[in-house]
């Protein structure tokens, strides 16, 4: 947390210093009091303006009198009357409780008038589920925010670590120190030419899939994220005798060549598939997986961050992530 500004500090130990005085030893929940019993004159009615017994005015007021070394408020003629010292006090309590209130406080967050930019990265899949019932609550709620998406790159969790990323979208979970909540789950399927030897296979086996040419979406490190991560646990590898930066490239890549491509499902009942191709299950090995947002633990609590996560469970929730939610079919990639 960065320090409060210099002019803040020296408002605070002007009102605070004494002879001798400690500052970490001084309760700042007297300020209140204190503001109040300067402006009042009177221990009753300063009690009722701060919801306090007369009592525990008293009391504040004693132990105001021994913070200070001055008696604050005098009787005279029948009424207080402050002290130089008070005087002084009082000048200084008016620019610097509404300071010191403005430090402590949670600033809200109303979507309808903020004018917030969100910045949020993931892979071309993830982005075509994702975005477009994200933004048609989030700019409905928040027409004065912007949102700025961003691919995925090796460096994704580390800028969300050091604060230029809001939400990253990731298969499975994120690293720590991120924190991960889950969104939604997909299956994959094998997308192929309708001639390849695979083509009507009811599901491959894994080695008959491995002994396929594939094309491979470098999500990160030329690896297709869950497909190869889950192979590579297995000890197997795919040979991948092309690489490509976008899922729906991938789908494009299989119509000209005898490649397979391994796409979620969710990507694959968007597509117009042309009878020239076929669809088949990927071998069991290959688990459905679970896609999560990431977040840095420093933002949990910060009234922006809550209404974007919030805006995204909601976004995602039933069938609203089909990235063709009208069910239309979408022209062939």
């Amino acid at each position: 947390m960065l320090p409060p500004p210099e002019p803040f500090v020296n408002a605070i130990l002007g009102i605070l210093t004494i002879r001798q005085m400690n500052i970490e030893g001084v309760d700042l929940n007297l300020l209140g009091p204190l503001a109040a019993l300067l402006e009042e004159r009177h221990v009753s009615r300063a009690a009722e303006r701060q919801h306090m017994s007369q009592p525990s005015m008293s009391r504040a007021l004693r132990e105001l009198r021994a913070v200070f070394d001055d008696e604050l408020l005098v009787r005279s003629a029948g009424a207080y009357q402050l002290t130089p010292r008070a005087e002084r006090l009082q000048r200084e309590l008016a620019e610097t409780l509404p300071r010191l209130q403005s430090l402590f406080s949670v600033e809200p967050f109303d979507p309808r008038n903020a004018g917030h930019t969100f910045r949020l990265a993931s892979s071309d899949f993830l982005l075509s589920v994702i975005a477009p019932p994200l933004l048609r609550q989030a700019l409905a709620q928040s027409p004065g925010s912007t949102f700025r998406f961003d691919g995925w790159s090796d460096t994704v969790y580390l800028d969300a670590e050091r604060g230029a990323l809001d939400i990253v979208f990731t298969g499975g979970a994120a690293p720590p120190p991120l924190r991960s909540e889950p969104l939604f789950e997909d299956s994959y399927s094998c997308l192929l030419s309708a001639e390849h030897p695979l083509a009507r296979a009811a599901q491959p086996t894994l080695d008959a899939y491995l002994d396929c040419d594939h094309v491979i979406i470098n999500i990160a490190e030329a690896r297709q994220g869950a497909v190869d991560i889950r192979l590579g646990a297995l000890g197997r590898s795919r040979r991948a005798n092309v690489t490509v930066p976008y899922h729906a490239l991938a789908a494009a890549v299989v119509q000209e060549t005898n490649l397979v491509a391994t796409l979620p499902n969710r990507l694959l009942d968007a597509l117009t598939i042309p009878t020239s191709l076929s669809v088949i299950p990927t071998p069991a090995e290959i688990a459905p997986i679970s896609f999560s947002m990431a977040w840095h633990p420093r933002r949990d609590n910060d009234p922006a961050q809550t209404w974007l996560r919030e805006t995204l469970r909601s976004a995602t929730s039933s069938d609203q992530t089909s990235p063709n939610p009208s069910g239309k079919p979408l022209p062939a990639p």
